[in-house]
């Protein structure tokens, strides 16, 4: 058994109708029961960091049962052997565990209490984000506070190399970077409490938002070094670094993006283009520009990844949502292999024929995490919206192309 398993299971079992001495009182410290000295509640809460009143409520809820409870009197005792289980669950409380999640680390098996501890942790760590954003974003709109949020942002080195390869499919290259080259860059935006990461090609869009480590960000504007009060910094990466970016991101623990030093880590420093002026397409108007979503599709993205590629750049591919499947075809209507291809998905909203050029389609999906997709869809003709089921941090608009005279209309 481990120190820890020890530690956990180390209360005794309450000796029931176990009686001391008439007239026994909490007052008194200490009092022996068989060879073993038993204290008083208040003097056994006091070694323990525990309020009389707490222990008694362990008792009721079964979480921490005295040793011995006076027939005549109803006073607690409690044994010096019970004071790991005390500590640990005055540890646990302290942590914000609910009881029923106290009690399996303090009875359950290891596996399932380091479970509940692991869940816990990532809870909490969830809880105090929101609420460091909604004090940032409460100081930044008190009379006199400078406008905007950020000139300078702590990210984890994977988390950062991550959101390089998730948008890195949707930038520009050939043609439409040579028409328009600041579609081949990527753009990293800080605003307030949150760095955003944004590709486009124009046939589609994806962005990803990354929170910053707490207390990383430094203001800007007028005294944070802003061009424009109140404007995001606007900093952008070639595209056709991403890949390289991303693999030295990954090694390092965290990385830091700052309008002087570009993006920084260890002893090596990238510096970055900066978009003061708006070159690059304002994203933020694209998604204020959506409408009302009239479909929601859920599909596996792994069945749904495997439709696509099998599929491959011959033609477009038309998704077709009803009931509990998302059914593809090609453009004259048929499935594209024998017996048709159908995909699990729930659908809410009137049966909806939206068509794709696979090959755009398909890294949108490729690059979502988690096994189920949602798409958005507005309109056949509008952007889609293509997202992790789950996890709204990713986002990609996907623009689709004209349904087939077969299915036009149908």
């Amino acid at each position: 058994m481990s120190d820890n398993e020890s530690v956990r299971r180390a209360a005794v079992e309450p000796a029931r109708g176990t009686s001391g001495t008439n007239g026994m009182n909490d007052a008194d410290d200490m009092n022996a029961v068989g060879d073993e000295e038993l204290m008083s509640i208040g003097a056994f809460g006091r070694r323990v960091g525990l309020a009389p009143s707490a222990l008694r409520f362990y008792d009721d809820c079964g979480v921490l049962r005295p040793a011995a409870v006076d027939e005549f009197t109803g006073y607690r005792r409690y044994s010096p052997r019970q004071e790991p289980r005390a500590v640990l669950v005055r540890r646990l409380r302290a942590a914000g565990l609910p009881l029923t999640d106290a009690l399996v680390v303090l009875d359950g098996a290891e596996p399932a209490a380091r479970a509940v501890l692991e869940e816990h942790a990532r809870r909490a760590a969830r809880t105090a984000a929101a609420a460091r954003d909604a004090v940032v974003g409460i100081l930044r709109d008190l009379p006199g506070a400078v406008p905007g949020g950020g000139a300078r942002a702590v990210v984890g080195g994977a988390e950062f190399a991550g959101a390089l390869r998730q948008v890195a499919p949707a930038v520009a290259a050939g043609a439409a970077r040579a028409e328009l080259p600041v579609l081949g860059r990527i753009l990293l935006e800080l605003d307030g409490s949150e760095l955003r990461v944004v590709a486009t090609d124009r046939y589609r869009m994806a962005i990803r938002t990354l929170r910053p480590l707490p207390g990383s960000t430094e203001p800007y504007g007028p005294e944070g070094g802003g061009d424009t009060a109140g404007a995001p910094v606007r900093l952008t990466l070639d595209g056709g670094r991403a890949k390289e970016v991303a693999a030295w991101a990954l090694r390092l623990p965290e990385v830091v993006v700052s309008r002087e030093a570009g993006v920084c880590g260890g002893d090596r420093c990238l510096p970055l283009r900066q978009d003061p002026a708006g070159e690059f397409p304002d994203y933020r108007a694209v998604l204020g520009a959506l409408a009302p979503v009239r479909h929601r599709i859920i599909a596996d993205r792994g069945a749904l990844r495997a439709a696509l590629a099998d599929r491959g750049a011959a033609g477009p591919v038309v998704l077709r949502a009803a009931g509990e499947r998302l059914l593809l075809t090609d453009g004259s209507g048929t499935a594209p292999g024998p017996g048709g291809c159908a995909v699990p998905a729930v659908h809410t909203g009137p049966p909806v024929a939206v068509a794709f050029d696979p090959e755009v389609l398909l890294p949108a999906v490729d690059a979502g995490v988690g096994p189920d997709v949602l798409l958005e869809v507005s309109a056949a003709d509008g952007p889609v919206v293509v997202r992790s089921a789950d996890q709204g941090d990713f986002t990609t608009l996907v623009m689709p192309v004209g349904l087939p005279a077969s299915e036009d209309g149908r």
